[in-house]
């Protein structure tokens, strides 16, 4: 099931699922206190700054992505630059949970002509962990079974927010040729009500449980954005120190634009990426609390220089890096990958030029052409066929 890209009309039905909840989540004087202090940013600077960079700069003085963006694309990224830098991760928490992102989906099917979901789904409650379950036929065991961990910084997002880009991949990777592909997207306890190792522990409960869904741990791929990727990192250090589950790897890893290194002199500002270095190191030190370092191999997988545990934490068929050229988190991405190649692992990585964080998320909702919507998501599954092709399950 892959939609339209977002119109402007999803835009407003998004703003009207989300201005409701935002006084029942945070108060009336914190959302007013919000909005009036990101007046001035969208009267004033937002359109100054869009105009003058987008028409009164030459080509080559323009940073990489506006040279390549749509208006529209330009528009959304600064929006959401401003939002990441200046917003409280207490209001961010809000555009993305349940109660905004799941009327905005099934708007976005009506809209599409779907007047219920075509891929089958349901919320899984276990001991350790909550999470979505998808799957293209719930009667039959699958064939290839996605673990996705979802972005934010540890602050905010949600599975359901996330819920259209992972049934895209389920369509894309029924194209392929998988009879019946699964996906189990995760929902972690966020900042602050839980911080590591909580997360790291729901990933390998999660994991625990699809190893009784998936028909063997090498038909499992791991995959996650940003700090989904980082807890998709952690689980695999974590798995391969248990003597229980290290001969229970899965098949393939897919970090997409990963934060590797929680806290690093190398993530600083680009002039096209919507991150905001000071945003991440705060989110980060949420994150990791007081019960761990910024150097503990476990919290900030980046910072393991021990290539034997590298080799042992891989996965069967290796990995495989997809990340933005001009985002904040390439040095360091570039820096594991480096790594993982002497450790003797089976890695390769993608940089896409010109291009932000996660964007394979963000592509599919702001580009124009199918083609070029599903990009990311296609060089993933082209990966995934190639690494565990699809095979007849009994």
């Amino acid at each position: 099931m892959i939609l339209d890209q977002i119109a402007w009309s999803d835009c407003l039905v998004f703003l009207l699922c989300l201005v409701p909840q935002l006084p029942i989540k945070v108060g009336l004087f914190e959302t007013i206190k919000c909005g009036l202090t990101a007046l001035p940013f969208l009267l004033l600077r937002l359109p100054y700054q869009l105009v003058r960079e987008r028409y009164f700069t030459q080509h080559d003085q323009k940073n990489p992505f506006v040279r390549q963006a749509t208006l529209f694309q330009d528009l959304v990224i600064r929006c959401v630059r401003y939002a990441f830098a200046r917003i409280p991760a207490s209001i961010g928490k809000v555009f993305f949970s349940k109660p905004v992102a799941s009327p905005f989906f099934y708007f976005r099917l009506l809209r599409n002509g779907h007047f219920h979901c075509p891929t089958f789904w349901r919320e899984v409650h276990r001991e350790g962990f909550s999470g979505i379950y998808m799957i293209h036929d719930e009667t039959a065991r699958p064939d290839i079974v996605v673990y996705y961990c979802h972005g934010g910084g540890f602050s905010m997002g949600s599975a359901y927010f996330y819920m259209e880009f992972c049934m895209a991949w389920l369509d894309l990777l029924k194209a392929a040729g998988y009879e019946n592909p699964a996906l189990l997207a995760l929902e972690y306890t966020l900042v602050p009500e839980a911080t590591y190792p909580t997360q790291v522990q729901e990933a390998l409960a999660g994991y625990k449980w699809l190893l009784t869904i998936a028909p063997s741990p090498e038909r499992i791929v791991l995959a996650g954005d940003s700090a989904g990727a980082t807890l998709i990192l952690s689980l695999l250090l974590c798995l391969s120190n248990y003597t229980s589950l290290r001969n229970k790897m899965p098949g393939l890893a897919i970090p997409i634009s990963p934060w590797t290194a929680i806290i690093s002199s190398k993530n600083r500002n680009t002039p096209s990426d919507y991150l905001d270095a000071d945003s991440l190191r705060l989110y980060g030190q949420q994150y990791i609390s007081t019960h761990a370092s910024a150097d503990d191999a476990m919290v900030s997988p980046g910072r393991c220089q021990d290539l034997s545990w590298w080799r042992r934490a891989s996965p069967t068929q290796g990995w495989y890096f997809i990340y933005g050229a001009e985002e904040v988190f390439a040095p360091e991405a570039r820096d594991l990958v480096g790594l993982l190649k002497k450790s003797g692992s089976k890695v390769e990585a993608y940089e896409e030029k010109g291009w932000i964080h996660a964007w394979p998320v963000v592509k599919l909702f702001l580009c124009n052409s199918r083609v070029e919507r599903v990009s990311g998501l296609q060089r993933m599954v082209d990966v995934v066929v190639e690494r565990l092709p699809p095979e007849k399950i009994d």
